[in-house]
């Protein structure tokens, strides 16, 4: 029932437009009850009495007015159409952007353990079953009842004794349908679930199709997809397979009651207790009174159907978003200085297995905070409460005096720009990329920030410029140049917190080079927290944090740990041992290197 009601609450938006639905449904049926009394009229000419010069009259006038029916029907027909269709896809519209907007809330956390493929199948396949429920299925109820109802008040008008023999087989069809909803639903919900699986797969495969031409993997992913594709093909038979059955059934017990009329409703025109008008009219009734029956058993399957989407649905749209929007949540006006407090701060992904512990750091106004140690530390989860892309456990996070949590969650997160180590770029040209943190900014500005990021000169000489398209994920850069569309994007922002993820690993000493004259551009005047692997790259940082063991080790700049001979003396003694190597192995000749080039 909870899910039917999700469905509906999305239809109220279109009562008019169901209003017109149903005015011409109603309409529909009138037109349906009238055809077999008009031709119970014409044949009760024929078997009266005497056949006057009038009758030819009374036949023409019969005929103009069934064609008459005959074009209201089709027309009648045009608006049940069009206008369900209206609101089944205005639902599905409707229901699409209300995920779409609510996903965009929810933490970072819900989707570190789902596919894309699954929530993609959610939005899109389990919705798209709304429509046959808006358009076909509900309006096909309707207008059975509607016509269920009037054609027994006719039966009965006819001959009562005979309507009640007719309605025998209808209590058995009731049972068959309960029965029908009770398998066949848990059938379609597994099977969205493995069209969610293949989605999965064939989202996986795609975004990862450099990596399986990489290590040829090719046949093993074949043989993957057409397991799960398999999978889908003999759940959707199963499903498939019930639904044949259930309609031939319904189909049967709907001949009986043509059975019984031909027998009983005979015997009574053979004793004269019935007239042969009243009997074909009987016969064609009865064709009107369980066409809706069979219509239900089609419709109960679309119903099936998109119930099992919606249960999917609605469980998406049962999480609660993270984190939670205070209603008392303050705006900030203007630009942040950008002073920030972690205050015995706490995080744990899962209960029990805690990753930051007592976390106590002051991060000043307009400084230079360098984040280092030992991979799986949690840097990149503690810079991420910044943003409140995860909220702490335990203890405050405040940016300016003000607990984060107190402030309005798109208000927070404007006051900051980040650049990662796995670069994100849309699908689009450059300049939407460069765009994307500042819809609005000028051309002057755009080509300014490209500079400041040392991009424009690559920029410009690519076949369009800044209009060039780069592919999805950037497909089409190199990694420095997306690195450096990331920093130009950051420029852009323009926002007085600056957060870097390693901004600089993967390239080549020369873009690197470039890559750093670019963050020092950048991080002028700006609160910064880099993440940094690569030590020397962070040695004039005012302060530097050394993370171990889910705790800050040790805290000072360059020259004070390195005379507590600490945790970060080890770091960056072994790093410098590991690039003296690696410069004496660059300068070795080449007849020393005992590896052979094809």
């Amino acid at each position: 029932m909870k899910a039917l009601n999700l469905v509906l609450s999305y239809a109220r938006k279109y009562r008019f437009v169901l209003s017109v639905t149903i005015f011409a449904m109603l309409c529909l049926v009138a037109v349906q009850l009238a055809i077999p009394w008009t031709i119970k009229s014409l044949l009760s000419l024929f078997s009266g009495p005497a056949i006057t010069p009038d009758t030819l009259g009374i036949i023409g006038r019969i005929t103009l007015f069934v064609l008459g029916i005959y074009l209201a029907r089709a027309g009648l027909e045009f608006l049940r159409s069009y206008y369900a269709h209206v609101a089944g896809w205005g639902v599905v519209a409707d229901l699409r952007k209300h995920i779409y907007e609510r996903m965009q809330r929810f933490s970072l956390r819900f989707f570190q353990d789902k596919q894309t493929g699954q929530l993609m199948s959610r939005v899109i396949n389990d919705t798209d079953q709304f429509e046959d429920l808006i358009a076909h299925a509900i309006p096909d109820i309707f207008v059975s009842f509607v016509t269920l109802v009037g054609v027994c008040a006719v039966l009965a008008y006819i001959n009562w004794q005979l309507a009640l023999l007719a309605l025998i087989p209808i209590p058995f069809i009731v049972i068959l349908m309960r029965l029908y909803a009770r398998y066949v639903r848990p059938a379609f919900r597994e099977r969205q679930k493995e069209l969610g699986n293949l989605n999965a797969i064939l989202a996986d495969n795609l975004s990862g199709i450099r990596e399986i031409k990489a290590f040829t993997r090719e046949d093993e992913e074949n043989e993957k997809f057409g397991h799960q594709a398999e999978r889908y093909r003999q759940l959707s038979l199963k499903a498939i397979g019930m639904m044949s059955a259930f309609q031939p059934v319904i189909a049967f017990f709907s001949s009986l009651g043509l059975v019984i009329v031909i027998y009983f409703g005979g015997h009574l025109a053979f004793n004269q207790s019935l007239s042969i008008p009243d009997l074909v009219a009987f016969v064609l009734y009865l064709d009107l009174l369980y066409q809706p029956v069979r219509t239900l058993s089609g419709s109960w399957e679309q119903i099936q159907r998109a119930l099992a989407g919606a249960d999917r649905v609605a469980e998406l749209l049962e999480e609660t978003p993270e984190p939670q929007q205070k209603q008392a949540a303050v705006s900030l006006n203007g630009k942040a200085s950008g002073a920030i407090v972690f205050h015995k701060v706490c995080f744990e992904y899962k209960p029990g297995q805690p990753v930051l512990e007592n976390i106590n750091l002051e991060i000043p106004a307009r400084k230079v905070i360098a984040l280092v140690g030992p991979s799986g530390v949690g840097k990149s989860t503690l810079v991420s409460l910044i943003p409140r892309f995860y909220d702490p456990t335990d203890g405050t996070v405040t940016l300016d005096g003000k607990d984060i949590g107190d402030i309005d969650l798109q208000s927070l997160r404007k006051q900051m720009s980040v650049v990662l180590q796995d670069v994100f770029l849309f699908y689009g040209s450059i300049r939407e990329n460069i765009l994307f943190g500042r819809p609005d900014a000028t051309e002057a500005d755009l080509v300014a920030a490209a500079r400041v990021a040392n991009a424009h000169d690559f920029i410009m000489s690519m076949p369009e410029g800044y209009h060039t398209l780069i592919g999805e994920r950037g497909l089409k850069l190199s990694g420095g140049q997306k690195q450096r569309i990331s920093i130009a994007r950051a420029v852009l922002r323009d926002a007085p917190v600056l957060i870097l993820d390693e901004a600089t690993s993967a390239v080549d000493t020369e873009t690197e080079l470039l890559i750093q004259q670019a963050l020092e551009r950048l991080i002028a005047g700006r609160t910064t927290i880099i993440i940094a692997h690569r030590l020397s790259t962070i040695r004039n940082a005012d302060k530097i944090v050394v993370l171990d063991g889910k705790r800050i080790a040790e805290t000072g700049n360059h020259d004070e740990l390195m005379k507590k001979k600490g945790l970060y003396h080890k770091l960056y003694t072994i790093q410098n041992k590991l690039s003296e190597s690696a410069l004496l192995y660059q300068n070795e000749p080449d007849d020393h290197i005992n590896v052979e080039i094809i």
